[in-house]
């Protein structure tokens, strides 16, 4: 077992199946949200992308997912939560990878993105620092995934980190922020919930639950939908695809009402209505489908 596996073979803590949202940030999309992500991309790849990614994930002896490919969509949740509440030293080193907050008030990509910090030479980019953006680890796990001369155990990693990385950057709120830590000091009512809930749950969870409960119909009718425009959203590069989040997050998710209501225990928060919820399920299953159909594309040009 490589170096780089070695960091990462174990684990603290079991896991439920939804992803664990503590007080610092919530998991871009929910697990269902990356699932329906992967089940979007994995038709997507050519066979021998595919064959591929099948080697590498046979390879793979971590436990803290299932070892297929849509189950390994939530790993690097999994991974940075597994010493959250004890050593955080995981925690610590992968936390800020998981989004690139631009500011609505001052929207500078190199400043939300910690200076786009270089990556020590002979680094791996697993190990790379503490204090970068899922702009940058995107970037840097696709050249270490296209590179020959790395480690079957750092590809292993980097194949697991953009499929979860390419769906977070597509998450409107891991994507932006107005001085809230993108939408968690933010509370919403919605729906029949009397009591208050953070406006970055809301878009990780109940806007993919408003879409459908069923991962594989989802993916089948969002693919579908937006085929014609799959050539189209492929295009780009993951600067330009975090442009596109922040855009959606300054005019969908952050359309707040202009005045907040109490919810049943007192609590100040801003109610969603009907027209709210349209706006960001259209929202989200767009970004959906970009996250889907750019994750094959990354894949495809890294594994020929």
């Amino acid at each position: 077992m490589g170096e780089a596996m070695a960091r990462h073979a174990f684990a603290l803590l079991l896991f439920a199946p939804l992803c664990l949202a503590g007080p610092e940030e919530a998991c871009a999309w929910g697990d269902e949200g990356h699932r329906i992500i992967g089940r979007i991309a994995l038709p997507l790849l050519t066979p021998q992308a595919k064959a591929r990614v099948e080697a590498l994930l046979a390879a793979d002896p971590d436990t803290l997912t299932a070892p297929d490919f849509v189950s390994r969509t939530t790993w690097a949740d999994r991974w940075r939560d597994s010493d959250r509440n004890t050593t955080k030293v995981r925690y610590m080193a992968t936390q800020q990878w998981h989004f690139v907050d631009i500011e609505l008030t001052k929207p500078d990509l190199a400043d939300a993105c910690a200076g786009f910090p270089s990556l020590p030479v002979g680094t791996p980019a697993s190990a790379g620092p503490a204090q970068d953006c899922v702009l940058d680890k995107v970037q840097q796990f696709s050249t270490e995934l296209a590179d020959p001369n790395t480690s079957d155990a750092e590809r292993i990693l980097a194949l697991k980190y953009l499929l979860h990385f390419t769906g977070d950057l597509h998450q409107p709120l891991h994507a932006a922020d107005n001085h809230d830590r993108g939408g968690n000091d933010v509370l919403v009512l919605f729906g029949r919930h009397h009591v208050a809930s953070k406006l970055h749950a809301y878009w990780d969870t109940a806007v993919v639950e408003r879409i459908g409960r069923d991962e594989a119909a989802v993916a089948a009718e969002v693919t579908s939908t937006f085929g014609d425009r799959r050539a189209e959203w492929q295009q780009g590069q993951p600067s330009e695809w975090a442009q596109e989040s922040f855009a959606a997050a300054r005019d969908v998710a952050y359309a707040l009402p202009t005045s907040t209501v109490p919810d049943e225990h007192g609590t100040p928060a801003y109610a969603l209505d009907e027209a709210y919820g349209a706006r960001a399920e259209a929202t989200a299953r767009e970004q959906l489908a970009k996250a889907g159909f750019r994750l094959a594309r990354i894949l495809n040009e890294a594994l020929p």
